[in-house]
C-alpha cells in the first residue's frame, strides 16, 4: 500500500575539486526537498571558488513545487546569492523535469530586487555504461535582460559550460566521478572578463562525488 508521507530527500549531485590553466577549484550543488506526491518545499544551492578562497559564487533557493504532469514540476520561491558582492535576492519560477529520451531539465527564470531579469536553462542526461558505471553529459547556460556590472552580470547570453562526467556507482546512493569541463563567456560578458585581464574560455578536469539519501 502506497504510503501518504510526507518523505524527504537529499541529492549532492556536484562535490568536486577541478584544475584549470594549473589553477585549483572547488564547485558544489546540491538540492532537497520535504513533502508529498504533489506539493513540496525544495531547497537548492551551488557555488564555486578557487581552493584556499573564499566562494566567488555561492547562492541558496528556497521554493515550493507543485507535480502538473507525470514527471514535471512547476517551481516559485525565492534565491539569495551569498556572493559575489553584498548579496542580491531574487523571486524564482521555474520547471523541473524529465523530458523525452530521459533529458533531466531544469529551467528558471529570476528577478532581483531591483528587477532586474535573468534567465538559467540546464539539462543532463545519463548513459547508462554497465549497472555501475555511467557517462553524464551536461549542457548550462545563463543570460540575462540587463546588466549588473556589480554583480558581475552582462546583458545577453553570459556563459554555457558543457561537462562530461562519468561516475562508478560504489553503491546507488554513493558514486565517484571523474570528467572534464567545458565553460564559454560571451559577448558583454566576454568583454568584461577581457577588459579585466582575465580568459574568457577555460577547459578544466574534475574529480569528485555525488550521493543521495
Amino acid at each position: 500500500m502506497h504510503k501518504p508521507g510526507p518523505y524527504w530527500k537529499v541529492a549532492g549531485d556536484r562535490l568536486e575539486s577541478g584544475i584549470a590553466d594549473g589553477e585549483d577549484s572547488y564547485a558544489w550543488e546540491a538540492q532537497g526537498w520535504y513533502g508529498y506526491d504533489f506539493n513540496r518545499l525544495r531547497w537548492k544551492t551551488e557555488g564555486e571558488g578557487r581552493t584556499g578562497s573564499a566562494p566567488e559564487h555561492a547562492e541558496l533557493q528556497l521554493l515550493f513545487s507543485r507535480l502538473f504532469a507525470p514527471y514535471w514540476e512547476w517551481q516559485l520561491g525565492v534565491r539569495h546569492d551569498f556572493r559575489p558582492s553584498d548579496g542580491r535576492s531574487f523571486l524564482v519560477a521555474g520547471l523541473q523535469g524529465v523530458a523525452p529520451y530521459e533529458f533531466e531539465i531544469d529551467a528558471a527564470a529570476f528577478v532581483s530586487e531591483d528587477g532586474d531579469v535573468s534567465m538559467r536553462f540546464e539539462a543532463e542526461y545519463e548513459l547508462l555504461l554497465t549497472q555501475r558505471w555511467i557517462l553524464q553529459p551536461g549542457f548550462a547556460v545563463d543570460a540575462a535582460l540587463s546588466g549588473v556590472p556589480e554583480a558581475g552580470v552582462a546583458s545577453g547570453v553570459n556563459s554555457s559550460e558543457l561537462g562530461l562526467r562519468l561516475r562508478y556507482e560504489m553503491r546507488r546512493e554513493f558514486a565517484p566521478y571523474v570528467g572534464i569541463e567545458w565553460r564559454q563567456s560571451y559577448g558583454n560578458a566576454a568583454d568584461r572578463l577581457r577588459s579585466a585581464g582575465e580568459e574568457t574560455s577555460a577547459t578544466s578536469l574534475v574529480a569528485g562525488l555525488r550521493f543521495w539519501f
